[in-house]
């Protein structure tokens, strides 16, 4: 009796679909595997090692008991959070908009950008995407059957070529995907920059997604949101989250805020995807929005601590550093050390100093964009993140 093989097509098409051939096991499992497997300290993944605020856990164990959220919620999102999201858009911004028509709440902000990108994109569209970009958006890009076109950040500075831009829109550009502040430069659009693209959205009518998760984590200046400017608010899905800015990333909440024609365009992507998921959390995350400008200026006066504090310790272990201007990463050059490939470089460094990092490379199109480039988060305890100073500073020994 000969062993059983794989069944095979009759075509002999391969079983995954081509549009996302190129996407394998993620760069984050990959290294995430490594660090359980070596002990390493783990400053790959942007995830905290602590849980938020303690009142809002118990909001969202109050929810259960209560048996709210425990059955499938409404399809938009419970109410008390769709309108805690609207008065928070206010509160910050200034932005009005109606919490039945024009806010809906999704699986993160990664469903979000699936969601969005799947509704509003026609096989053959071209989307211009800040590069580097978190690699979900190529992912979805490619599922809508779309055409990324990288608008490359480099390095020292890492900000727009907005004549790039301008010369990258051709007939075929549907949207602009804009991601501020920026995963993994830590860039943080300027009021400048977003209005020349603004400007260039409304001339070339073109839909925006913005990707705003790290709205609360800008540490020098703020955060405007596109759908602020001129033109700008019946255009754009600003997509936001509770993940990062309350510290409960596995509670997967997030948002999409947009003219009620929008809302309505990723909706209907959405319902096909999760439906609706995190009822009782969203109880939760609709107290969160609610609380005090102090719970927001001490988390954002806390990563910029910790931002600091790796920062100095990467620079005296011979990195060069890109200080960033907000999110939970810093991006480093890893040139002055004598290396030449990232990649590389962050599978070698468990065992040479049980610190794991990821390499930037996975974000470019253009690999040698970020060919030495590698990214650190520095959402942990001040102690872990002290220890990863301490073990990297073996690099310069």
């Amino acid at each position: 009796m000969t062993a059983m093989s794989a069944p095979a097509s009759s075509s002999n098409r391969p079983f995954l679909n081509r549009r996302l051939a190129a996407f394998g096991t993620t760069i984050f499992a990959e290294m995430s595997a490594l660090a359980s497997s070596t002990g390493s300290i783990n400053l790959g993944q942007g995830f905290p090692d602590t849980d938020g605020p303690a009142e809002i856990a118990e909001a969202a164990v109050r929810a259960i008991r209560d048996g709210r959220g425990n059955q499938y919620p409404p399809g938009t999102g419970v109410p008390e959070l769709r309108t805690a999201i609207a008065a928070h858009q206010q509160r910050f911004y200034g932005l009005g908009y109606d919490p039945d028509t024009e806010v809906l709440v999704t699986a993160g902000a990664t469903e979000a950008i699936a969601a969005a990108l799947l509704a509003l994109l026609e096989p053959g569209d071209e989307v211009i995407a800040l590069e580097p970009f978190y690699d979900s958006y190529a992912a979805c890009i490619a599922m809508a059957g779309a055409v990324r076109v990288p608008l490359t950040l480099r390095a020292p500075d890492f900000r727009p070529d907005l004549d790039a831009l301008r010369d990258a829109v051709t007939p075929r550009t549907r949207l602009l995907l804009l991601n501020t502040p920026h995963n993994p430069t830590g860039t943080v659009l300027t009021p400048a920059e977003l209005a020349a693209i603004a400007e260039l959205a409304v001339e070339r009518d073109l839909l925006v997604v913005t990707d705003e998760v790290y709205e609360h984590l800008v540490f020098e200046g703020g955060h405007t949101p596109l759908a602020s400017l001129p033109g700008m608010r019946e255009r754009t899905v600003t997509i936001s989250s509770a993940g990062k800015t309350f510290s409960f990333t596995g509670w997967k909440v997030g948002w999409i805020t947009a003219p009620p024609a929008l809302v309505s365009a990723v909706r209907s992507a959405k319902q096909f995807l999760t439906f609706v998921s995190s009822g009782p959390f969203q109880y939760a995350v609709a107290e969160a929005l609610a609380l005090p400008d102090s719970y927001y200026d001490d988390f954002r006066a806390d990563l910029a601590a910790k931002r600091d504090l790796l920062a100095d310790g990467l620079a005296d272990a011979g990195f060069e550093v890109f200080r960033p201007q907000g999110t939970y990463f810093i991006t480093t050059d890893v040139s002055p050390l004598g290396e030449k490939d990232g990649l590389a470089f962050c599978r070698a460094l468990p065992a040479r100093c049980g610190v794991v990092a990821i390499p930037n490379q996975v974000f470019y199109d253009d690999k040698s964009a970020g060919a030495t480039q590698v990214r650190w988060a520095f959402c942990k305890r001040t102690a872990v993140l002290q220890e990863a100073v301490e073990r990297l500073g073996r690099l310069a020994r």
